[in-house]
């Protein structure tokens, strides 16, 4: 697959044109999506509905799989330091809030374009599959916006704090008034996609379906959701449908064995490459993020710890790759840059990785957690077991188990349901380290977030992010305003 620049009148909500170009561009047809009237055509349009950049600087720099290791140590870069400070970052350099904004708007509108092809063409059955991943891509993207630009989803409560614009239909002015409704209502709509989408989807209608919106991924994505809305239950139907005969064992990242047997390079490649069972969904993302190896806030020597024997309740260290660029300066070093050439024999392009947007581990875990919520810890517990099984070096079934008594002991913590959710949320932030998942479970479970700053005679200082501070929604970017996108208050 090529990494694919999207060209249409919706470059994100806000991303003007000029008046000149404005003139030049809507003389002409836009691109050949006016002319999407066959299967083939839809199928084609559809692999460029998902996000083109990524979530990794800013979800990671705000939480707390980020440290400051000193003054004058590693890089400085503003794309990282300045959402370390929990700081709004001005501009749309690669990496930024305003990026991911555009790129998820960018993939929505080729969505969009889709669906009213299906729409306006008697394109017979054959093209429901695509119906169906164009619905999902687009309530895919539109949770991503909600989760990180509107305030969180309560479980029980009105909602009815600013959503996100849920855009519906493709792009035909250069300027689009828009109305950001409430969070309830954009869950609403995000849900009304994803449901009627998963009936739609066929495995069999792609050559290298983890690039699509598979049954598997659909699910996985939907387990996520009711996650966020609380239906348990949903969550553990969901989960369970990701693989088959509910054999998550052999379709988790096996980081104690295979992966633990590859060198750093070989690892590097196989992590994301198509053929590993635990990707459920992958896609291509213009980033920098694989280049971010030593910089002054990161993956350093206490955030390093959680690996070791003392980061878990087992007494054993987990199997994860650990490289060093020199201590303090630690990578998990999961993404390989890959590189687009814009002509040929040129070295001028766009560097890529691919992301694992959606994956076996994350679904089991979402599991898990659902059980102990309802009470069923026995559940729960044995999923948390099959996770471990693959993760902690040299693990044993006999005295590795975990159990109510050990974790309870391990964090102190003489509630059940509130031991388990640790481990199964401590667990999720050493394995999704550098993915920003953590991000996710902070902003669901209102967790503080604490950062350490030296200052340039080397004491430390500590600041907290608390659950209700304002700056925990990320700020919309400026241009939204002129499509009468309210920004979030600070």
């Amino acid at each position: 697959m090529k990494l694919n620049k999207i060209q249409s009148l919706l470059f994100g909500l806000g991303l003007l044109l000029t008046t000149q170009s404005c003139n030049k561009y809507l003389d002409k047809e836009p691109d050949n999506r006016t002319e999407i009237n066959t299967i083939d055509k839809v199928a084609q349009l559809v692999t460029t509905a998902y996000p083109r950049n990524d979530y990794y600087y800013f979800t990671e720099s705000y939480s707390d799989n980020t440290e400051d290791k000193g003054s004058g140590v590693g890089s400085l870069d503003d794309v990282i330091a300045r959402p370390y400070n929990w700081q709004d970052l001005i501009g749309d350099q690669t990496g930024s809030t305003t990026s991911y904004w555009n790129g998820c708007y960018e993939g929505i509108a080729a969505a969009n374009q889709a669906l009213e092809a299906i729409e306006k063409n008697n394109l017979g059955t054959g093209v429901l599959p695509y119906k169906g991943e164009a619905l999902l891509a687009r309530a895919y993207a539109h949770f991503m916006l909600v989760t990180f630009f509107s305030k969180p989803y309560v479980i029980g409560g009105a909602n009815n704090s600013p959503g996100i614009p849920y855009v519906t239909a493709p792009e035909t002015k250069v300027i689009v008034q828009y109305d950001r409704e409430t969070v309830a209502a954009t869950y609403a709509k995000i849900e009304k996609d994803l449901t009627e989408g998963i009936a739609l989807l066929s495995s069999s209608a792609y050559s290298v379906p983890k690039y699509h919106f598979t049954p598997a991924a659909a699910h996985a994505f939907a387990s996520r959701f009711y996650l966020f809305k609380g239906e348990w239950q949903k969550v553990i139907d969901h989960s369970t449908a990701t693989v088959p005969a509910n054999d998550f064992y052999n379709n988790l990242r096996p980081l104690n064995t295979i992966y633990r047997a590859y060198g750093a390079e070989d690892f590097r490649s196989a992590f994301t490459r198509s053929d590993q069972k635990s990707s459920l969904l992958l896609t291509e993302q213009y980033s920098l993020w694989q280049r971010q190896t030593s910089p002054r806030y990161g993956y350093g020597i206490n955030l390093v710890k959680m690996f070791s024997t003392a980061g878990n309740f087992t007494g054993k260290t987990r199997a994860d790759k650990i490289l060093s660029y020199g201590a303090p300066n630690y990578t998990t070093y999961k993404f390989k840059e890959y590189f687009f050439r814009t002509s040929p024999g040129a070295d001028i392009g766009y560097p890529y990785l691919i992301a694992p947007l959606l994956t076996v581990d994350e679904s089991l875990m979402n599991r898990a957690e659902a059980y102990a919520e309802l009470g069923q810890f026995d559940n729960s517990l044995r999923d948390v077991n099959i996770f471990l099984s693959t993760k902690i070096t040299n693990y044993s079934a006999s005295t590795d188990v975990a159990t109510l008594p050990k974790i309870t002991v391990f964090y102190n913590i003489a509630d059940s349901k509130e031991a388990i959710i640790k481990l199964i949320l401590e667990s999720k932030k050493a394995e999704f380290l550098q993915e920003g998942i953590r991000w996710l479970d902070i902003v669901r479970k209102g967790l503080t977030v604490t950062h350490n700053q030296y200052d340039t005679f080397g004491v430390e200082t500590f600041k907290d992010l608390a659950p209700n501070d304002l700056r925990r929604v990320f700020q919309i970017p400026q241009e939204a305003l002129l499509s009468g996108v309210p920004l979030n208050p600070r």
